[in-house]
């Protein structure tokens, strides 16, 4: 087949590519022509694991290719993929005018029947608008059809390869089998709905999911009080086949592209419809509180933060990628400054992107885990990439000011922390190396 995506974004780039893998020819194509010269010369604008060795690969092959004229694209193609961004307004709903003024220029462009099929993720009813629009502006015939993603920034190709599950909506069941087609080798999963539920599928996924983070770290936040371990804890409810082990690690909180800006939107879709979402309210709520949580440990064990230093490690909302859309990490990072602390920042990716959103006199930035540490009162962890892992704790206390610890994210074992001289805080564990946060007397009434 002959697909053009439009949209060079995650969702785009990484779907544009991987359908070149069974076959197809794909256009990728987005107004940025500096994006477009550097897609052009093997250069991939985001972060992800074997995109760039992909993106040569077809290119050498003739496959793929990119550009920006999207009326040339069009009329080149059987299938148009709207990938464009949706992002969040202001009160929480997504914000479609991208969306609307590509399937605009879709319409304008055709000059015959086309399959439009949108993968971004959008609110039940935009594909009906979508349709509206193209059919405002073209006497040629189309048909439309849903196929939301369900990337994971990070292992974005493996997801898209080797998915749980292909979700079609359409309206038209003649096309079932072009679909089943286009995606032929990914997986024989394949569920085909109508179009309203396949928009709805894919917020309620990302919804639930997020209330799964929230719920662990909830528990988490109890588990602290009582002395009770929630590692042990998550691993002995995901044992449960009802319950599932996946997105119980307790931390600091979800962020990125999706999760935030899903639950928000799905938060509104109910409230148009006079349907107020209780549970993902305060699912959004705890998330935005969970965060915080490293601000109260960095009280509890230094006190009033003016003045302190404070390492951090990690910036991206999640390893293996530079997005640091909704990252926990801005507003701790923002929570220090405010308070008067110099804050020394590390990551392995994604210092640059963070610098563009977000640059202070009182940031220190920095090229190695060991130097953010080197100095410092304290070093908090706020992303899991695998380089903190590894580090020789008991060189880095030796070079710090004072020895504080605080695993956002639950990397460290005790193992790993006995000897250290740290005071170490972690999330929903009983403390190792410091003053401990259960209280027997708390425990011994409950």
């Amino acid at each position: 087949m002959k697909l053009t995506v439009i949209g060079t974004g995650y969702v785009g780039l990484v779907s544009g590519v991987c359908f070149t893998l069974n076959g197809n020819h794909v256009i990728c194509v987005d107004k940025d022509e500096e994006k477009i010269k550097k897609l052009s010369q093997m250069e991939s604008p985001i972060y992800e694991p074997g995109i760039e060795a992909l993106i040569e690969m077809n290119l050498r092959e003739g496959r793929l290719s990119f550009s920006s004229d999207l009326h040339e694209s069009v009329r080149r193609s059987d299938i148009v993929i709207l990938a464009v961004g949706t992002p969040s307004l202001p009160g929480g709903e997504a914000d479609l005018r991208y969306i609307e003024g590509a399937a605009t220029e879709i319409a304008q462009a055709m000059e015959g029947y086309k399959i439009i099929m949108t993968k971004s993720t959008v609110p039940v009813g935009t594909n009906e608008k979508i349709r509206k629009i193209i059919a405002s502006h073209t006497n040629h015939p189309f048909d439309i059809v849903s196929a939301p993603e369900f990337l994971r920034e990070g292992s974005a190709i493996q997801d898209t390869l080797h998915p749980d599950r292909i979700v079609i909506g359409l309206d038209n069941p003649e096309l079932e089998p072009a679909m089943r087609q286009l995606h032929q080798g990914f997986t024989e999963n394949v569920f085909v709905t109508d179009i309203r539920s396949a928009e709805m599928i894919k917020y309620a996924s990302n919804a639930f999911l997020a209330t799964k983070i929230s719920f662990i770290n909830e528990i988490a936040n109890i588990c602290e009080k009582v002395g009770a371990d929630v590692t042990k804890v998550a691993e002995g409810m995901g044992m449960d086949r009802r319950i599932g082990s996946t997105f119980l690690q307790a931390g600091i909180g979800y962020g990125g592209s999706c999760f935030p800006k899903d639950t928000n939107a799905l938060i509104q879709i109910a409230g148009n419809v006079d349907y107020e979402f209780k549970l993902l309210k305060s699912v959004v709520e705890v998330n935005k509180d969970q965060r915080f949580m490293i601000i109260s440990k960095l009280h509890e064990s230094l006190g009033n933060l003016r003045g302190a230093v404070i390492g951090i490690w990690g910036l991206a909302f999640k390893p293996n990628t530079d997005d640091v859309r909704e990252a926990p990490a801005r507003e701790i990072v923002e929570s220090l400054v405010a308070e008067g602390a110099t804050v020394k920042l590390y990551d392995p990716i994604a210092v640059e992107n963070f610098r563009q959103q977000y640059d202070h006199p009182q940031l220190r930035w920095c090229g190695l885990p060991e130097e953010a540490a080197e100095g410092s009162d304290a070093v908090c962890l706020l992303t899991d990439w695998s380089v903190f892992k590894d580090i020789d704790l008991h060189k880095l206390a030796e070079s710090m000011r004072r020895q504080v610890l605080i695993d956002g994210r639950n990397v460290y074992s005790k193992e790993q922390i006995e000897g250290t001289g740290f005071e170490y805080h972690s999330v929903g564990r009983p403390q190792m190396g410091g003053l401990s946060g259960y209280s027997p007397s708390v425990a011994g009434a409950i």
